[in-house]
């Protein structure tokens, strides 16, 4: 059970109210919609974090299921169905979940890329061999993307683990259109 109460129409602001109207009806709204301050550019950098970096989506929701992975499930289970939309398949799920992030079903920079996001969610501390096998994949602007998505998706699990946020049904792509493929 949730430690905090989800926002809902009846208990922020009515800008607030607005917003959460235009969003799925998800814990992880109703969730952050609780720092009502912070909840309209909460969901402008998440947007933009969703469908307008330069990282292929099925790379950036990967990011997102290594994170949600090691850290937070909620995460885990809303992002399966968007990734398989951006061309992950279920072998590739499966092998994730398994912790098995070195198979041959991932391409090189996506093996690199969960080394590095497991070093960045473990401590930050990304060794110089690890970056280096990011960069040879990857250019700057790619590689600081995944850190922006890893962190961004990282604080949430937090925050989701921290308040102990109930499950979702997964809304897939049609829920978060954002969520480009």
């Amino acid at each position: 059970m949730a430690r905090v109460t989800y926002a809902d129409a009846r208990n922020v602001p009515p800008q607030t109210a607005a917003t959460l109207g235009k969003v799925p009806p998800l814990h992880v709204f109703g969730l952050v919609a609780r720092a009502d301050t912070a909840f309209r550019p909460w969901l402008k950098y998440g947007g933009a974090l969703l469908a307008d970096l330069a990282i292929d989506p099925l790379l950036r929701e990967l990011v997102i299921l290594q994170v949600g992975r090691l850290n937070a499930r909620y995460e885990w289970d809303q992002h399966v169905p968007i990734a398989l939309a951006a061309g992950g398949t279920q072998e590739q799920v499966d092998a994730l979940d398994r912790g098995e992030t070195g198979s041959e079903l991932f391409t090189p920079a996506q093996r690199a890329m969960f080394a590095f996001v497991a070093d960045f969610v473990r401590d930050g501390e990304v060794p110089d061999a690890t970056y280096a096998a990011l960069a040879a994949e990857l250019d700057e602007k790619q590689i600081v993307e995944v850190g922006l998505v890893a962190g961004h998706y990282l604080g949430l699990a937090r925050l989701m683990t921290a308040l102990r946020i109930d499950p979702d049904e997964a809304v897939g792509v049609e829920g978060l259109p954002a969520a480009r493929v």
